[in-house]
């Protein structure tokens, strides 16, 4: 995977950053899935078509986004406890209504489970008005091709609980610099697709880690009694992973990005149900 970084240090190196600072910050590498309509790589799933659910499962609160074939994903791709096979389904509405609850659902149809084909607009909480309309009808529609790529965080500050106060993550005081050098070499690294398997969260304003927030709202809800079945919910960034990340490119919801995330324990126990999904919206 450090390979694949070497322009990643190169434009470290040339703005003065010392070599420790970036030796150390690619020690953060994680492989990532990236999965794009277009490109050369495998067909491992798509972007809406038929929504098959398990028989008898009621439907998901969310509208239905993409469906992935574990089975086709490149062997090793990402560093996810993800199952060898069986489909993924994510849902998701890409809009941040102004709350911190739970945005999305996550199912896993493992293979041979017997499925009916459900009607995609089963999730209506409410009457759609012209503006929800337009905005499912341009939910995708096509095949998602998978290429294995790398991954960097975008984010460069984390919160001090014991002194409420943002600094650079801890060992790295370079962070900053190093992330914005991450954003810039990016394209000349890894590949362009609107959804991301594993990896570092991104969105448009990323200066804390989006996976970090989602540990927060999702401790917050359980103790709340909102989320998590009576369950414990760790609130610790360190316990929960990014499982998708998707960039919708959806006009009227332009700067929004969705991020499904999970317990390192509920995924490695397939417990798919668990997973807590973030919107952020930057309009």
């Amino acid at each position: 995977m450090r390979n694949k970084l070497r322009p990643f240090r190169d434009k470290a190196l040339a703005r003065g950053i010392a070599v420790g600072d970036v030796e150390r910050w690619m020690d953060t590498v994680r492989p990532c899935v990236t999965l794009a309509e277009g490109g050369d790589g495998e067909v491992v799933g798509r972007f809406g078509g038929p929504l098959m659910l398990p028989v008898g499962m009621a439907h998901p609160f969310h509208p239905f986004v993409a469906a992935i074939d574990l089975a086709a994903l490149p062997a090793g791709a990402t560093d996810l406890p993800l199952p060898s096979e069986g489909q993924l389904l994510l849902f998701a509405y890409p809009e941040n209504f102004g709350d911190e609850h739970d945005m999305g659902n996550v199912v896993y149809v493992p293979a041979g489970t017997a499925v009916e084909e459900r009607d995609k607009e089963g999730w209506h909480w409410f009457d759609l008005d012209e503006e929800y309309q337009e905005v499912f009808a341009q939910f995708p529609q096509e095949a998602l091709r998978a290429t294995a790529d790398v991954s960097l965080p975008y984010h460069h500050w984390v919160e001090m609980s014991e002194e409420p106060r943002w600094v650079p993550i801890p060992g790295h005081p370079r962070s900053e610099e190093l992330a914005a050098v991450w954003i810039e070499a990016h394209d000349d690294i890894a590949s362009p697709g609107q959804l991301q398997l594993g990896g570092y969260a991104d969105q448009e304003a990323v200066d804390t880690d989006p996976v970090a927030y989602a540990a927060w709202c999702a401790a917050k809800e359980a103790a709340a009694g909102r989320w998590g079945g009576g369950e414990p919910v760790s609130g610790d960034p360190a316990d929960w992973v990014l499982l998708a990340d998707w960039n919708p490119w959806i006009d009227g919801l332009e700067g929004a990005t969705v991020h499904w995330t999970i317990q390192r324990t509920d995924l490695t126990a397939r417990r798919f149900d668990r997973a807590f999904t973030m919107v952020f919206r930057n309009p």
